[in-house]
């Protein structure tokens, strides 16, 4: 790590964990983590970066090998989600439980606490509020005060940009850049990542190493591209010189004689090149094109919206508009976080919104940004046959498998419980989904959420060329820019 920060507070010595023989996370981790460093934690969909903070927190124990943590140090995680079992809880008691679970004593007077870490994330809410009536948006900065509220040494943040609207991110990033403790984070969003990031822990998920790098998050991407770039030229340059050595072999050998020792030389001499061969570093796959295709669509308009819902003050009121919405037409939805885009769409896509209109015979998907739309109790092949049965074509299990396998979807995965994924592949789940439900009114709550970085620029070009009726939210700015947008219906009303 770079030098002039503090000491070591946290180590991994050679960690080896796996969900079962099947399924191997880490073979033989190493790495350490010095005081006051803001470290990223990379790698792909589901390649274990939530297990290490897990492993981090105790709430998993490796299989071999030892995390030690330093003494006296406290840890806090601000996970993805907020667990279902505790939607329910107001404010006050969702916070009660994260302090009560570090001291283990019931915590008085409270709420100063909560107004204090309220203000460094920017939310205002009565204490009283319950946490399934707030957003998204509002829910990620909820996940990241209650680990706040601690007062860490070591502060974990899993994914804490999602939801966030574009003064969110802002907030945080400033607050990551001032603030001086040890902040390891994961995050798909370079930018943010680079603001502040001095290190990075880059988790292979085919070696289940990590691989440690100094510098900003920018710098090591690329030198990593780099260094791949060498390697592939070092090899390159090698195997013409093998194939030379080979031919030489078979031409001397040919003629006889007291040339074939010389054609045995050359033989080992391609051994020998064969051997110094670098092993080059696999990159993280981005998932295959794809393509929505929509159902049959024979009328006209699909989608009427002349009034909606919207959040002002903590209190709900009416907003005229005038959309309509036909084949081949996509409207993004806009507004900060909490005036109620997650809302209006969770109503549009079980046709009650006030206000709206559907037109018989469209069919409706619908992409979550809590993934409640899965049955996290079916396994991936379950989910993904009852959408072949919505579709109802008889493409058969070979069509199924080879959309699964367009994003990253094969073997061991299909039979895993979607309750059991992570939250990036629940989201390739939920498209491959939609793949197979040929929806021809589309609806998207922040889809970019939990997703590779690698994977953003496929999704964005399917989007953009969906010929069904779209409805999109989405708070990154860089992956709406790549998507084909007729309509804006913004939300704010100030």
């Amino acid at each position: 790590m770079p030098n002039g920060y503090g000491e070591v507070l946290l180590r991994f010595d050679s960690v080896t964990f796996e969900y079962g023989p099947h399924k191997p996370i880490l073979d033989e981790v190493s790495f350490s983590v010095r005081q006051g460093t803001k470290i990223t934690l990379m790698g792909q969909n589901g390649a274990g970066k939530s297990t290490i903070f897990n492993l981090v927190t105790k709430a998993l124990e490796p299989d071999a090998g030892k995390v030690h943590v330093g003494q006296d140090v406290s840890i806090a995680m601000a996970s993805q989600v907020i667990s279902r079992d505790q939607t329910g809880l107001t404010m006050r008691e969702f916070f009660e439980k994260f302090l009560e679970t570090k001291t283990g004593k019931k915590v008085y007077d409270i709420d100063p606490k909560i107004d204090e870490v309220l203000e460094v994330v920017h939310l205002s809410a009565p204490h009283d509020k319950v946490i399934n009536t707030f957003s998204g948006g509002q829910q990620a900065k909820l996940l990241l005060a209650s680990a706040l509220i601690q007062n860490p040494d070591l502060l974990l943040l899993d994914e804490p940009t999602n939801n966030l609207d574009t003064s969110g991110i802002v907030h945080l990033r400033e607050f990551l850049v001032n603030y001086s403790k040890t902040v390891i984070v994961i995050s798909h969003d370079a930018e943010f990542l680079n603001s502040f990031s001095n290190g990075v822990l880059y988790l292979d998920v085919f070696t289940k190493k990590v691989e440690q790098y100094n510098g900003n998050y920018l710098d090591v991407v690329a030198e990593i591209s780099s260094r791949i770039e060498r390697e592939n030229m070092k090899n390159a340059q090698l195997s013409k010189q093998i194939q030379a050595k080979k031919e030489q072999a078979n031409v001397f050998a040919y003629k006889g004689g007291g040339l074939r020792l010389v054609a045995k030389r050359m033989r080992e001499k391609a051994e020998e090149l064969q051997e110094q061969k670098v092993e080059v570093r696999k990159e993280d796959r981005p998932i295959r094109s794809f393509t929505i295709e929509p159902a049959p669509f024979t009328g006209g308009t699909m989608l009427t919206i002349r009034s909606v819902k919207v959040m002002k003050n903590h209190k709900q009121t009416a907003k005229k508009t005038s959309i309509s919405l036909h084949k081949k037409e996509h409207l993004l939805l806009v507004g900060p976080n909490g005036i109620g885009k997650t809302t209006l769409l969770e109503s549009l896509a079980l046709g009650k919104a006030v206000g709206a209109t559907i037109a018989p015979d469209v069919r409706v998907g619908y992409y979550r940004q809590d993934f409640s739309t899965l049955n996290f109790e079916h396994t991936v092949y379950e989910s993904l046959d009852s959408a072949m049965q919505i579709e109802g074509r008889g493409l058969g299990e070979e069509h199924m498998r080879s959309v699964a396998a367009g994003f990253l979807i094969t073997g061991e995965l299909m039979k895993t419980k979607i309750g059991k994924l992570s939250e990036g592949q629940k989201g390739l789940v939920a498209f491959a989904k939609l793949v197979l439900e040929r929806p021809n009114l589309l609806i998207l709550d922040e889809p970019t959420n939990h997703m590779n970085f690698r994977h953003l620029p496929v999704i964005a070009l399917a989007l953009d060329k969906y010929e069904g009726a779209m409805i999109l939210v989405s708070h990154v700015p860089e992956f709406v820019q790549q998507i084909r947008i007729d309509q804006v219906l913004d939300l704010d009303t100030s």
